[in-house]
């Protein structure tokens, strides 16, 4: 039987939070009489995750049934990909190993698609979960790591936010299966997080253009709720300046997508240009503060890597 809904998480070595999060999908409220399930991908763990995957089953109390299935090849594209093969659903929900749903987290997602057709695509309303208190400038980068807390629904397809191609994340997306499949590329150039390897980031934003340009509606929906906890990690220099050059190095690709080669050198040079311009204001500005504010350093590191992003695309399609 077809389900209503599928739950699919992504785990790579998510022990930690796997029963918090399985917990949380035991107690969703207000979806009786729907049919759904939850589907564990996991993307080559080596700890206990499927231990404790295996001992929920035992004992699984929802009316969802609880799946698992491995999947050898790394990347959160690939990992994503295999979900969707593997659902029983038309609706896939993601969450990642460290997001925890609020309880009413799936009745939201069937509701707001039902009363938006056109949606092939939502994304959640993102709160942190801090192991360590953030950076007091922490909200200059917050929408990336992401902790996302608009109170209003929004589509991303509309008005400044269509020009400006802003996209939800990966983490707290719903799709219609059904239009995935037939808008998104079965392989992306960008395969997203593999394991602690953060340069091919960018994956959601690159599938959802796809979506996008086939012209259907991307939304934020407020009524969705997760917690995102984020290690005090995140928040050292090191960490940072890798997870914006990761970001800034897909630039190029997810700039470009849908550019015949004739418009591509032209929007390049333009982009390059703008980019250029904002090194300079940036370091004019916060020179004094590069080398020891962490999230300066890397939002500095964004604009460098996003300058350079189509030489870096370049040196990687040749090797």
């Amino acid at each position: 039987m077809t389900q209503a809904f599928c739950v699919a998480i992504r785990t790579f070595n998510g022990e930690k939070y796997l029963p918090e999060i399985l917990d949380a999908l035991q107690a969703q409220q207000g979806i009786e009489g729907y049919q759904w399930e939850v589907l564990i991908v996991d993307n080559c763990s080596t700890d206990d995750s499927a231990g404790i995957v295996r001992r929920y089953q035992a004992q699984w109390s929802s009316n969802a049934q609880l799946r698992y299935c491995f999947e050898s090849t790394q990347g959160a594209d690939i990992a994503r990909r295999r979900a969707i093969n593997e659902a029983n659903a038309s609706l896939i929900g993601f969450l990642d190993d460290d997001n925890i749903p609020t309880s009413n987290w799936v009745r939201s997602a069937l509701e707001f698609a039902a009363t938006h057709p056109k949606a092939a695509a939502f994304g959640s309303k993102i709160s942190g979960r801090y192991e360590a208190s953030p950076p007091a400038n922490f909200e200059r980068i917050s929408g990336f790591l992401p902790v996302i807390e608009r109170t209003e629904s929004l589509c991303f397809t509309k008005g400044i936010h269509n020009r400006k191609n802003v996209m939800p994340p990966g983490a707290g997306l719903v799709i219609r299966r059904k239009i995935w499949l037939e808008c998104v590329p079965s392989s992306l150039v960008l395969k997203g997080p593999q394991g602690n390897d953060l340069s091919m980031k960018g994956e959601d934003i690159e599938a959802l253009m796809h979506i996008k340009r086939a012209g259907w509606e991307i939304w934020y929906n407020s009524e969705m709720q997760i917690f995102h906890h984020i290690p005090k990690t995140r928040f050292e220099k090191a960490y940072l300046k890798k997870f914006f050059q990761g970001i800034g190095q897909s630039r190029f690709y997810t700039r470009t997508i849908g550019l015949s080669r004739y418009q591509k050198p032209l929007i390049v040079f333009l982009y390059m240009v703008n980019d250029f311009r904002k090194i300079g204001i940036f370091y004019l500005k916060y020179r004094n503060l590069i080398k020891n504010d962490p999230i300066i350093a890397g939002e500095f590191e964004l604009y460098l890597s996003s300058l350079i992003s189509p030489f870096s695309h370049l040196i990687k399609k040749i090797s």
